[in-house]
């Protein structure tokens, strides 16, 4: 059987909070002759199966990039059908979530999406709020961009501090709270790029770049970035101490 990845020991320990940018999807569906929409329900399959895996390899925060700011300039069947799958995953996955302890939040801009969507992600979120076992984070309408210059606009005037500000970028984007840098942020699909996705958190994030498409994204891929993750010699701008 093959062994779950965990965190052991402070000296091997495991990543805390990891972002995840699926990409691929359409990519997927359009080498099958099919559309687009059709790559979207297959990446949500992924994202249960994956979700689940995250939970059991003992991971604090998973943070899903699944609709960018910039998504938007899609065309409008696309986005139509993005959202209708995303409000469906919610009503789906809530249930399963309290079940396996999972605590699920939205982050992002809200005030482009439908009303019921936004009354789907309120009632997921007070769902969830007792969960304890992994926090689930979903982006959606995101742009970091977009919140640092809106968080940086809150935090005018007050004597500025990172952690303030960190706290003032929470809660532009319906953050829960502070604090929540990315330690490894995996992308799918063969680029590598962060599109504008959580920049400020990712300042000392592991990056790791997959070639897979998210659909054909699996368990074992994952487990494979969280060892890549485990042989990092993470410093964060310090220097190896002398031998001796």
């Amino acid at each position: 059987m093959r062994s779950e990845v965990r965190a052991q020991s402070p000296e091997n320990a495991g990543p805390r909070h990891v972002a995840i940018i699926m990409d691929g999807n359409g990519r997927w569906a359009n080498q099958r002759g099919r559309p687009r929409t059709t790559g979207h329900l297959a990446g949500a399959k992924t994202v249960r199966t994956i979700v689940e895996h995250a939970r059991r390899s003992g991971i604090s925060v998973l943070t899903l990039y699944a609709f960018s700011s910039d998504n938007w300039r899609r065309p409008g069947d696309e986005v139509g059908a993005l959202m209708s799958l995303f409000r469906r995953y919610l009503a789906g996955e809530v249930p399963r979530c309290v079940e396996t302890g999972i605590r699920l939040t939205v982050v992002g801009r809200r005030d482009r999406l439908a009303p019921a969507l936004v009354k789907a992600i309120e009632a997921a979120e007070d769902a969830t709020r007792h969960c304890s076992a992994m926090r689930l984070r979903i982006a959606v309408d995101y742009s970091s961009r977009d919140a640092i210059v809106a968080a940086a606009k809150q935090a005018r005037g007050r004597s500025l501090t990172r952690e303030r500000f960190a706290a003032a970028l929470a809660a532009v984007t319906h953050d829960h709270d502070a604090g929540n840098d990315v330690d490894l942020l995996i992308r799918t699909g063969g680029e590598q790029r962060l599109s504008d996705f959580l920049l400020w958190e990712c300042a000392y994030a592991e990056l790791v770049f997959s070639r897979r498409l998210w659909p054909e994204f699996t368990t074992r891929d994952l487990d494979a970035a969280l060892i890549e993750f485990a042989r990092r010699d993470r410093r964060f701008g310090g220097v190896e101490a002398a031998a001796g």
